[in-house]
Order: C-alpha cells, then sequence, then structure tokens
C-alpha cells in the first residue's frame, strides 16, 4: 500500500508546491512509483508541470464532484503521466466550489481517502499538494495521510501562520483513530541571515524529533526549473536545491 504524504501549510509562498514537485521527481528517479495529487485550485503543481486546467477533461475535482462514478473508469482518466516518471491528477479551479458543493454531503471528510484506496497499491508513494487555507480540500488531505510535511520557511512571520495548521490538526486527532503524523520541513533558508538562523534555533526547540534535520535552502534554479516547466534535477542535478531534495528524500525513507 502506498504511503500518501500531504505537503501541507496555511501560509503560501513556504514551498509547498516545490516540495510536492521535487520530492516526488527524488522518488521516482530512485524507481519509486510515485503519484501526485494537486488539490489546490490555483493548479501550481499541474501547471508547472504544463498540464494546463483548461486542456483536461478530467482532473482531482471529479473525485469529489459525482458520488456515483465508477473508480476504475475515474482513475483511468484523471491520471496524467509525466515523462520524468511519475503520475499526476492535476487541479481544477472549480475545486474553489466545493465547499458549497459538499455542504449537505456526508462523509464528505472521507472522500479523497476512499478514492486513493482504490489505487494505493499501484504506488509505493501519494503526494498531496495542498490549497493554503483550511477548508474541505486540507481536512481530506489530511484525514487520508500517513505523514504531514508542513514546509516553514524560515522568517518570522512565517512562525505565526503555523498555529492554525496545528489547530485544525489537534481537532482532527480527537476524531481520528489515528493521530496524524507530521514533519516540519525548513525551506528557503538563507544561510547568511542571522535571523533565518534564529528560526531554525526556535523550531528546533518547539518541535524537537518532528523536524526534517534537511534544510531547503534559498535555489535560483527552481524558478529556472519551473520557467521550463521541468523538475530541478533535469536543468541542475548538482545544485544545492537538488541535493537537499535528495537528502530530504533519504530522510523520509528512514522513517
Amino acid at each position: 500500500m502506498a504511503k500518501i504524504i500531504a505537503i501541507a501549510n496555511q501560509k503560501g509562498g513556504v514551498g509547498k508546491t516545490t516540495t510536492t514537485i521535487t520530492l516526488s521527481a527524488a522518488l521516482a528517479k530512485n524507481g519509486y512509483r510515485v503519484l501526485v495529487v494537486d488539490l489546490d485550485p490555483h493548479a501550481c503543481a499541474s501547471v508547472h508541470l504544463r498540464f494546463y486546467p483548461d486542456e483536461s477533461s478530467f482532473s482531482v475535482n471529479d473525485i469529489f464532484a459525482d458520488e456515483a462514478h465508477d473508480l476504475d473508469y475515474l482513475w483511468e482518466n484523471i491520471r496524467q503521466h509525466h515523462y520524468y516518471g511519475f503520475d499526476i491528477v492535476p487541479a481544477n479551479i472549480r475545486l474553489a466550489e466545493l465547499e458549497v458543493d459538499l455542504r449537505s454531503r456526508k462523509g464528505k471528510g472521507g472522500i479523497l481517502q476512499n478514492a486513493l484506496n482504490h489505487v494505493s497499491k499501484e504506488y509505493d508513494f501519494i503526494l498531496l499538494d495542498c490549497p493554503p487555507h483550511v477548508g474541505i480540500l486540507l481536512v481530506n488531505a489530511l484525514v487520508a495521510s500517513d505523514l504531514v510535511i508542513i514546509p516553514i520557511q524560515t522568517d518570522f512571520l512565517a512562525l505565526h501562520g503555523l498555529k492554525l495548521l496545528f489547530d485544525t490538526l489537534r481537532i482532527l486527532n480527537k476524531v481520528l483513530p489515528n493521530p496524524i503524523v507530521y514533519r516540519a520541513l525548513p525551506t528557503m533558508f538563507d544561510r547568511r541571515a542571522r535571523a533565518c538562523h534564529r528560526v531554525i534555533e526556535l523550531l528546533t526547540q518547539k518541535l524537537g524529533d518532528r523536524m526534517f534535520s534537511t534544510v531547503i535552502g534559498i535555489d535560483t534554479r527552481f524558478r529556472d526549473a519551473s520557467a521550463k516547466g521541468q523538475v530541478i534535477f533535469e536543468i541542475a542535478p548538482d545544485s544545492r536545491g537538488a541535493r537537499e531534495y535528495n537528502e530530504l528524500a533519504e530522510e523520509m525513507l528512514r522513517l
């Protein structure tokens, strides 16, 4: 059965999509079977990988939109294969309407988990790129996940956004049979900035072993890769960013 990993933080611009895509690529190039599910209505992961919402008849929205969907038919149509070696389920702007669409639907927090169970044996890892706000999509991702990776920009303002996510985790842990396992991932770390080092110290004091030892630094090659619709391993395999995400993949495999 696949290990399902949600990449989540209720603050935007902290590296969620970069982490989802790059970690998926790191796992895929080492022979693991990987599925990426883009749950963000902005579809950043999909667009980065050149799967444009307006060019696809099916998207992750179809998992939530139709209770009567045959799951074999659904998965046959919503998955796209990326040439680097992993599959992706693209997002769609219609995801932004789910709060209203699912308002009266029973069991709405477990829709994604049920759908992923149908293909779990086909993958080693399923990575969920989550939206930057509390809502039914984030709840579905957290309920379905075996591990939540929380990218945290090493900036003091970014620390304030953590409380919202931790509050959501605490609420869900009261009703779920097993507590949600999470690890924080420091991102956008500037080794020259004393403030960034101080944030790492504070995170280590607060989270202890619930934080990855890998730290993702600032690397402009991520922007270059995004502009070309590629992953960093294609354009700069020896770059700092590529090496650090390789380290993250190795660390995660040891959990």
